[in-house]
C-alpha cells in the first residue's frame, strides 16, 4: 500500500489499533481521472476512515468510464472484494470514495454482507461525533436527513417484490411515503430551529461591534487552530484529525494597540457534500461577514495546490471571495524536512524558498507568508502583514475618523 500522506502522529497510529471497526476502502478511476490522482483522494478516505475510529486493511482500484448502475464498481470487482472478506474475517466495513445510490448500497450490502459506506456518509458520521454546541448538532442533523431522503426508495429494495401500481398499491410503498413524510416535517423542523439560532447567531454578531473580522479558512487539518492559538492567545481544541473544528471560535486581539476579531471556521475538503455547506451557512455567515481572510495552507502536502483550488471554488459557492486574501502557507519546517536535501547550503535554501514564494504569489495573485504555527517561524512577519491589512480595512470603514494604532 502506498504511504499515507496524510500525518498521523504515533499515538494516534498506536490507538487506533485498539477498539475500532476495520474497513476496506474503494475508489473508482473514471474517465479524466489517474490512478495516481485516485490514490491520493484514497490516502485522504483513509485517514477520514481513521477520523471516524475505522482502521484500513486493503484498497481496491476499478477503472471504468462510468460507474456501474447496481454495484458502482462492477460485479467482477465486487466479487474481487467479497473473496478478500471472507478471507479476512475482521473487516466488517467497506468504505467507497464517492457516493453511492440507495439501490447501489443496498445491492453491495447483500452481496458482501458488511456496512457500505460512502464518502458523504463517512463524513456525516464524523461530523456528527465531533458536533458540540446545539447548532452544529441541528445542522448536522438536517444534512443527515436532506441525504437519506433521497435514497430511501432504494433502501427499502426488500419490499420489491410487494409491487404497486394501479389497484396494487403495495404495503412497501406505503411506507416509503410515511417515511418520507416524516423526514420532511424533521427537515421542517431543523430548518425552523435554525433559523432561530441564526437570528441569536445574527445579534450576537452586530453585538460585536465595529471591530475589523478576520477568518481564518483553509482545508481541514492545515494547522488553523493551532494558528488560532499563537496569535490569539486562546485554548482552541486543535488535533491531528479532519474536521477537529465544527464550530466557529471568535476572539477579540489586539495587535500592539490595534483591536479586531479573529475566528476560525471548519475546514473545507474536497467533495464537502452539498447538504453540509447548506446545513453549514449560518455558521459560514462569519466567513462571508469577514473583512480578511487568511487562507492558511499546508505547504508539506503533496497535493497543497488541489487543497488551495478547493477552498478557494468554496468560498466562490458562499459568495466570500471578494475580500482581502492573506495566502498562510503553514508547516514550513515540515516541507523543509520532507523536499531539501541535506546537503544543501542555507544561502541555497533561502533562494529556493524565495522562488517558489513568488512562483505561488503569481499564480495565485494573493501575498504570502510562509510561517510554522509549531515552531513559531515567521510568526512576526506574519502579524506584520496582517496589520497592514487590517489598518487598511479601518481607513476604508472610518475614512474620516484618525485612529492612533
Amino acid at each position: 500500500m502506498k504511504k499515507n500522506n496524510w500525518t498521523i502522529d504515533s499515538k494516534e497510529k498506536g490507538t487506533a489499533k485498539t477498539g475500532e471497526e476495520y474497513a476496506v476502502l474503494v475508489g473508482l478511476i473514471q474517465k479524466d481521472q489517474t490512478e495516481e490522482q485516485v490514490e491520493e483522494w484514497l490516502d485522504e478516505l483513509e485517514f477520514l476512515a481513521l477520523t471516524a475510529g475505522a482502521v484500513s486493511k486493503k484498497r481496491f482500484l476499478q477503472k471504468m468510464p462510468h460507474p456501474d448502475t447496481r454495484t458502482f464498481i462492477g460485479k467482477g470487482k465486487a466479487e474481487e472484494i467479497k473473496h478478500f472478506i471472507e478471507n479476512n474475517e475482521d473487516i466488517n466495513l467497506v468504505i467507497f470514495d464517492d457516493d453511492l445510490s440507495g439501490k447501489q448500497a443496498n445491492i453491495l450490502e447483500e452481496m458482501l454482507k458488511v456496512k457500505i459506506v460512502d464518502r458523504t456518509t463517512l463524513i456525516l458520521d464524523i461530523f456528527a461525533r465531533r458536533a458540540q454546541t446545539a447548532q452544529a448538532q441541528t445542522q448536522v442533523e438536517l444534512a443527515q436527513i436532506q441525504y437519506l431522503l433521497p435514497r430511501l426508495r432504494g433502501l427499502w429494495t426488500h419490499l420489491e417484490r410487494q409491487r404497486g401500481g394501479i389497484g396494487m398499491r403495495g404495503p412497501g410503498e406505503k411506507e416509503i411515503e410515511t417515511d418520507r413524510r416524516t423526514l420532511r416535517d424533521k427537515i421542517s423542523q431543523l430548518k425552523q430551529k435554525l433559523e432561530k439560532i441564526d437570528r441569536q447567531s445574527q445579534t450576537q454578531r452586530k453585538n460585536r461591534g465595529e471591530l475589523i473580522r478576520v477568518s481564518l479558512v483553509g482545508y481541514t487539518n492545515v494547522g488553523k487552530s493551532t494558528l488560532m492559538n499563537l496569535l490569539s492567545k486562546a485554548d482552541v481544541f486543535a488535533e491531528n484529525k479532519l474536521f477537529a473544528t465544527l464550530d466557529t471560535t471568535v476572539r477579540k486581539v489586539v495587535f500592539d494597540t490595534m483591536p479586531f476579531l479573529l475566528s476560525d471556521t471548519v475546514g473545507f475538503i474536497r467533495k464537502l457534500p452539498t447538504h453540509l455547506i447548506e446545513s453549514f451557512k449560518s455558521t459560514l455567515d462569519e466567513v462571508r461577514e469577514s473583512d480578511v481572510l487568511l487562507h492558511v495552507v499546508d505547504i508539506a502536502h503533496p497535493q497543497f495546490e488541489d487543497h488551495i483550488r478547493t477552498v478557494e471554488a468554496t468560498l466562490r459557492d458562499l459568495e466570500a471571495y471578494d475580500k482581502p486574501v492573506l495566502l498562510v502557507f503553514n508547516k514550513i519546517d515540515l516541507y523543509r524536512d520532507r523536499y531539501f536535501d541535506a546537503l544543501l547550503d542555507e544561502q541555497t535554501k533561502r533562494e529556493i524558498m524565495d522562488e517558489l514564494q513568488q512562483s505561488l504569489k503569481t499564480r495565485f495573485e494573493h501575498d504570502n507568508v510562509f510561517i510554522s504555527a509549531h515552531t513559531g517561524e515567521n510568526i512576526p512577519l506574519l502579524r506584520e502583514k496582517m496589520t497592514r491589512l487590517i489598518k487598511e480595512q479601518y481607513r476604508i470603514r472610518y475614512p474620516y475618523q484618525i485612529k492612533q494604532w
